[in-house]
């Protein structure tokens, strides 16, 4: 592995991943094994096969971060039993980086825990990526559909040793508490459901975070941009509440009662003074665009120099031509047919 270290904080800052390819014939016999075994429908939240798809982001994901962040020491790709088959694209466009990456297996971060694997629950996963064997105490989260578009720098992601956390402050989602309360009042005396439950949003599970930790009147709320964190403050806190996250990681699919690892790292740096907020500087290519919207956010992209980071979500559900478009953008932005 490379001993690169970060100029502004004086320690290494590597990069985590979490990747799955859903395409993977023995992954779906396993998830839908489990899914019988736990009654749940194949619609349940977080268990649909989407959840779980790959379009070979991941290649995007990785390239990017060696061509845009020189500065990062090692990559580490998370995932069960599977190889993204990266060797010939490093090798191709940046050798010198062919040992800073590892793939890293969900038993290395549930040792101790195995009893909760296999798991398809990307949440119960990124609560446990702080356990990966040599990982530097500063360390940036992304999922595999995030990539950079433009050169970052340490300061980027970490200024004093501090995470910079990327998002706004809002008020609590009252309004959406309120409609699932009433769906789930019709369901339960009105349909026969009693069983149902409103699939949370991605506002609600942070606030509920904010709120277990004591914020109850505004929470900051984050998107799918890089996460810079701390991994001795996550430590520290799931040393102190093992019960918290055992119960966390216990689902081997999504559960309302699941809290987010990233929504939970940003508001105990806050807790513990952390100050340094910033904007998002994301980009969003949605797979229900039009291809005029398409060209627009891309126009964008490339012309907005504010714009470090995008996040191509549910790429297998954009259409043939408009993969494409994408795909060839991302070899422009990379600079990847120079080497062909």
């Amino acid at each position: 592995m490379t001993e690169k270290t970060s100029l502004t904080t004086g320690d290494p800052i590597d990069v985590v991943i979490a990747w799955v390819d859903g395409n993977d014939p023995l992954l779906t016999e396993k998830r839908n094994k489990y899914l019988n075994l736990e009654n749940k429908s194949s619609r349940h939240t977080g268990s649909h096969s989407t959840f779980f798809a790959s379009s070979n982001e991941i290649r995007y994901c990785v390239l990017s971060i060696m061509k845009y962040a020189p500065f990062i020491r090692n990559i580490f790709i998370v995932t069960d039993g599977q190889d993204p088959d990266l060797y010939d694209d490093i090798k191709t466009h940046f050798p010198e980086k062919l040992n800073s990456v590892r793939v890293v297996d969900h038993t290395e971060i549930f040792e101790g825990f195995e009893k909760y694997l296999p798991t398809f629950n990307s949440i119960s996963i990124a609560n446990m990526i702080w356990r990966i064997k040599g990982l530097s105490d500063n360390f940036v989260y992304f999922n595999d559909d995030v990539f950079l578009i433009r050169m970052v720098t340490e300061e980027t992601w970490f200024v004093n040793n501090r995470p910079v956390l990327r998002g706004n402050w809002r008020l609590p989602p009252v309004w959406k508490n309120m409609i699932d309360r009433i769906k789930k009042t019709i369901s339960k005396y009105l349909s026969g459901k009693p069983e149902y439950h409103p699939k949370l949003s991605f506002y609600q599970r942070q606030w509920k975070t904010a709120q277990m930790l004591g914020m109850r009147y505004r929470y900051f709320f984050h998107c799918h941009t890089p996460h810079p964190l701390n991994r001795k403050r996550i430590e520290k806190f799931f040393s102190e509440n093992e019960a918290l996250l055992e119960k966390n990681i216990s689902y081997r699919f999504r559960n309302a009662d699941q809290f987010l690892m990233g929504a939970l790292a940003y508001h105990l740096e806050i807790l513990s003074g952390n100050k340094l907020f910033s904007k998002r500087n994301l980009a969003y290519l949605h797979p229900y665009y039009s291809d005029k919207r398409l060209n627009k956010k891309i126009r964008k992209c490339e012309n907005d120099q504010r714009i470090k980071f995008g996040c191509v979500q549910s790429l297998e559900m954009v259409g043939a031509e408009q993969q494409k478009k994408i795909f060839r953008w991302m070899d422009r932005v990379l600079d990847l047919n120079s080497h062909r």
